[in-house]
């Protein structure tokens, strides 16, 4: 039996991709396509709704679809440390299950695990962002959960951050410096470097196309059947990376 599928903010770039990894997947039936006109009650008999919409819209959209008992994908971004902490609110209330994920591109996964396997041995460490003109936010919420998990890596210690009180230094996340471009013929593109005594190590990775987000909706949409509670990164989901030192799952009752 396929797992009835709706879509909130489907008519998006990212958006539109779900719906067609959903429609091509033999486990999957896409049954709404949501946008900002849908009626509140349109897409409630899915079993789980792919929150893909606007950051402003993403809480009440969330909010609606546990208390309906669905099982929920949020891929959109600016889910900071904050607004996850209340999301665990609300599927522990609900006895929900939520999977967010920052980026569904599996090259992105890898190359936050490698910042966070370096985070703890160089103190000076900025995050530089690009993605194409239209996101709407910045930084992305792929910088974000990244500057949190080097931070979270470092178990305390500060980040050399030098001046970074003048706004050309970045915007503090976690403590880190992070940069936002938004620039024609760009899709996403993320440098994560790390600064020490005569050297400085960069981990990047480049988003060509849509096609990256592929894999890693498939995957989502595959775990979150099975799933309970709060889960936070397509690295849980994919088992990437050391899962005992992340604070991303905790049970129930953890491109935009």
């Amino acid at each position: 039996m396929s797992v009835r599928v709706a879509v909130s903010g489907a008519s998006g770039r990212l958006g539109s991709l779900v719906c067609e990894v959903v429609e091509q997947s033999a486990e999957c039936e896409l049954v709404a396509r949501l946008g900002r006109a849908s009626d509140d009650n349109a897409g409630a008999d899915a079993a789980v709704l792919v929150d893909v919409s606007h950051p402003d819209a993403s809480p009440e959209i969330v909010e609606r679809a546990l208390a309906r008992g669905q099982r929920v994908i949020i891929g959109t971004s600016s889910w900071s440390a904050d607004r996850l902490a209340w999301l665990a609110e609300q599927v522990d209330a609900h006895s929900g299950t939520v999977l967010v994920v920052p980026n569904f591109s599996l090259g992105s996964v890898l190359g936050t695990a490698l910042a966070r396997i370096a985070a703890p041995y160089f103190d000076a460490v900025e995050i530089v962002e690009a993605h194409h003109p239209h996101k709407v936010d910045s930084p992305s919420g792929t910088a974000v959960r990244t500057a949190e998990l080097i931070a979270e890596a470092r178990e305390g210690r500060a980040i050399d951050a030098p001046f970074a009180e003048q706004p050309a230094r970045g915007e503090l996340v976690a403590g880190i410096p992070v940069h936002s471009l938004r620039l024609a013929g760009v899709v996403a593109k993320q440098e994560v470097r790390f600064g020490g005594p005569g050297e400085v190590l960069t981990v990047t990775h480049d988003t060509h196309s849509n096609d990256a987000y592929r894999a890693g909706i498939t995957a989502a949409l595959r775990f979150i059947t099975e799933a309970s509670g709060l889960t936070v990164g397509l690295d849980r989901v994919l088992g990437v990376g050391d899962a005992s030192a992340s604070a991303a799952t905790a049970p129930a009752g953890d491109l935009a």
